[in-house]
């Protein structure tokens, strides 16, 4: 093989269509922008959700709510999880190796859904009163 012999495998590269060049190309005249207006002309477009001057969707609907950019970084595990996991200690990192929460978040908290059997020592993990109670009363604890 040669430098100068290197191109591209069949069907890589294709022409670049030539508009305006003519009737017999199929693209002559309006060279496929229609008759008249401002799409039809050179640099005239309109922004994203322009309405022709027409009170746009966007400002027309109310807004409500606010959903906060710190959720990421919070995460929540079942006690039915905690269940399955069968560790006698539980902390973030092993919850990120399980693959419970995702790996950006940095605070956990353990909710009140399913039963807990084992004891489980939790560090550094918040729980809800209700997780609480049963995590305690399974003879666990929660710090």
């Amino acid at each position: 093989m040669e430098l100068n012999g290197i191109k591209p495998s069949q069907g890589a590269k294709h022409a670049k269509r030539r508009v305006g060049r003519g009737i017999g190309s199929g693209l002559g005249k309006t060279a496929g922008r229609g008759h008249k207006g401002q799409k039809s002309r050179a640099g005239g477009y309109h922004k994203v959700g322009f309405e022709g001057g027409q009170m746009p969707m966007a400002r027309r609907l109310p807004k409500r709510g606010f959903k906060s950019h710190l959720l990421k970084f919070n995460g929540e595990i079942t006690l039915s999880a905690l269940e399955r996991l069968n560790l006698a200690e539980v902390d973030l990192l092993t919850l990120k190796q399980a693959g419970l929460v995702g790996q950006l978040v940095k605070n956990v908290k353990i909710i009140k859904s399913g039963s807990l059997s084992k004891a489980i020592k939790l560090n550094g993990i918040s729980a809800t009163a209700g997780a609480k109670a049963i995590i305690e009363a399974a003879g666990g604890s929660v710090a």
